[in-house]
């Protein structure tokens, strides 16, 4: 039983656990320190002083966030003398930072505009110097204003304890302070996997998605080209949240309608393309089993993780399952067999993917995934630039009428719906390939043992007579666990997913920003969104990938079957050993 003791918050008694922190003994008792730096999730930092208060005895203020409670406490939260302190820090921020608030990509949804809102900061004082830095637009993915950073340390902490990149640093000291890569390199020449989890814990616009709406709005209003949406499947979980909706709330009937009043042609469902991963995947994977091939096999769905793996894992390439993710398949497929389908030259066609995750707009600029000489996925959108497109068309998107994804690229089973989750891959990939190896259907196709949030997790399945050892991890500091487990011991693994985001695609980077006074990445509000995938996943009539009939038929008609030629050449890749490159590495080398 826990502990608890008695403190005194603005002269009010509380009786508390022991073990808290100031500032969660006061959100447990129902005051609400603001805070700045300190995220639940990271180290702390007491970097910012926003959550200073008052403690009797103590001649000077408090950092909340970092502070332990002791027995008999006197904290004073909101007197003058604390709310003057708190107003003056924030001022301080505010003064060092540009005027263009209304401009801004975050204007509406920035802690540091709701911190000012609240401390009635009403003008700004300071009129001297501010700091100005180059806007870093050299990443696909990722673009970083250090003019809009205020040195909470947030996205360094999220880099190197969460994702274990480490692409991150504050360099300099005072005045000079900024936050950089590594040599003050281009963000593209970095080691940064463009997951965007610093997009999520940042609290201004210091970090956002390279953003390519302009161009798709040219191209939706071009009546010469044939605009072709496709949706993941954890933007239907989420994008609710950017309209008001609590997490969880499942909009795909929404989201067809939504993206055909924007002028797209036709709307596409990327779990169709799960569905066709799985087929590939599940093939190539008993092919490695039955034939000796190089085990464990490791997805490759993840491009966060894929750019992850050939920088820091060049080892482990050949584990690597040669299946494009989804999304390239997807695409992929919209310029060969649909363009084929609809008698138009693939060129016409402009291909378009919601994603919920900014490493994807990397993915599509690989050129090993082009089709016919170009890009198979022409723009990616993130489920935050989606719901933005769908506002500033004026549309209402809570009322919108019921619709579906178009044939023959919008059918999907309920596996390609858990996709979206951590552990998803695993077990829809376990769905189809116990039954292309058995001949029988797996009757238990709900795999406990691989859902939920733990950061690495394991289990074990029966194929065929023989024990098959899978394991998940979520977020890249999972991932360095798990194949730090890989390299030590290459036997004790036959299948393994990674995903580069915390809870999987549904962590992604490219989410909605965090409602007014909720967590940044809360796990409240990722199983919320994973439970509506796995609803989906129920309700479906067809939950495993090969009883997908419009799947079968992209076989019969085109493909073949699955590690056909034909299969091989479109819906497979190859990767390589990744060196750091730009002038600081190279005059290193030398």
């Amino acid at each position: 039983m826990t502990e608890e003791i008695n403190i005194i918050i603005n002269d009010k008694p509380y009786k508390v656990d022991a073990g808290l922190t100031i500032m969660q003994a006061a959100d447990q008792c129902g005051y609400h320190i603001p805070r700045l730096c300190y995220h639940p999730d990271l180290s702390i930092e007491g970097a910012c002083r926003v959550c200073i208060v008052q403690v009797e005895g103590m001649q000077n203020y408090v950092a909340s966030c970092a502070y332990p409670i002791a027995e008999g406490m006197k904290i004073y939260t909101n007197t003058a003398e604390i709310r003057r302190a708190r107003r003056d820090i924030v001022e301080l921020l505010l003064d060092n930072h540009p005027q263009d608030c209304h401009t801004c990509d975050r204007d509406g949804n920035c802690e540091l505009q709701r911190l000012a809102y609240a401390m009635g900061i009403r003008k700004r004082h300071f009129e001297g110097e501010r700091k100005h830095y180059e806007l870093d637009i050299s990443s696909p993915s990722v673009v970083r204003n250090p003019d809009k950073c205020i040195l909470c340390g947030r996205c360094v902490r999220m880099c190197s304890e969460r994702q274990g990149i480490n692409a991150l640093t504050q360099a300099f000291r005072g005045f000079e302070t900024v936050v950089m890569p590594a040599y003050d390199m281009p963000f593209a020449e970095s080691v940064c996997t463009t997951c965007g989890q610093c997009i999520n814990v940042c609290p201004t616009a210091a970090f956002l998605e390279h953003n390519y709406t302009d161009e798709l709005f040219e191209k939706l209003n071009d009546p010469d080209v044939i605009t072709i949406a496709q949706v993941a499947p954890s933007v239907r979980a989420a994008i609710g949240e950017a309209f008001g909706l609590p997490a969880g709330q499942n909009m795909e009937s929404q989201i067809p309608g939504a993206l055909r009043k924007l002028g797209f042609d036709y709307v596409f469902d990327t779990q169709f393309a799960a569905d066709l991963t799985i087929m590939e995947e599940a093939s190539e994977f008993l092919e490695r089993v039955q034939n000796g091939g190089k085990l464990p096999m490791i997805t490759s769905c993840s491009s966060a993780w894929m750019k992850c793996m050939e920088q820091f894992y060049p080892d482990l390439i050949e584990n690597v399952s040669t299946c494009k993710s989804p999304m390239s398949m997807g695409s992929a497929m919209v310029k060969s067999y649909f363009a084929e389908k609809i008698d138009v030259d693939h060129k016409n066609i402009f291909s378009v993917a919601v994603m919920c995750c900014t490493a994807k707009k990397y993915e599509a600029a690989r050129p090993e995934l082009q089709i016919n000489g170009g890009p198979a996925t022409d723009i990616v959108v993130t489920t935050r630039e989606a719901a933005w497109m769908i506002k500033s068309a004026g549309l209402d998107f809570l009322n919108m009428p019921a619709e579906e994804f178009d044939a023959p690229l919008g059918l999907s089973s309920g596996a390609g719906t858990i996709f979206g989750v951590t552990g998803g891959v695993m077990e829809a990939a376990i769905r189809t390939a116990y039954e292309l190896c058995t001949g029988e259907t797996l009757i238990d196709i709900e795999v406990s043992a691989i859902r939920g949030f733990d950061g690495v997790k394991e289990g074990k399945l029966e194929l065929d007579g023989n024990e098959i050892r899978v394991a998940v991890a979520h977020g890249l500091g999972n991932a360095h666990k798990l194949l730090d487990i890989v390299r030590k011991e290459p036997g004790k693994y036959h299948f393994v997913e990674i995903m580069g985001c915390p809870g999987g695609c549904i962590g992604g980077g490219g989410q909605p920003y965090a409602a007014a006074n909720s967590i940044p990445l809360d796990e409240e509000c990722l199983k919320a969104r994973a439970e509506a995938l796995y609803n989906n996943d129920r309700k479906n009539t067809i939950r495993r990938s090969h009883e997908n009939p419009e799947v079968q038929r992209l076989y019969r008609e085109y493909l073949q079957r699955p590690l056909s030629e034909k299969a091989h050449e479109l819906l497979h890749t190859h990767y390589k050993p990744v060196e750091p490159k730009g002038v600081i590495y190279d005059t290193l080398k030398t």
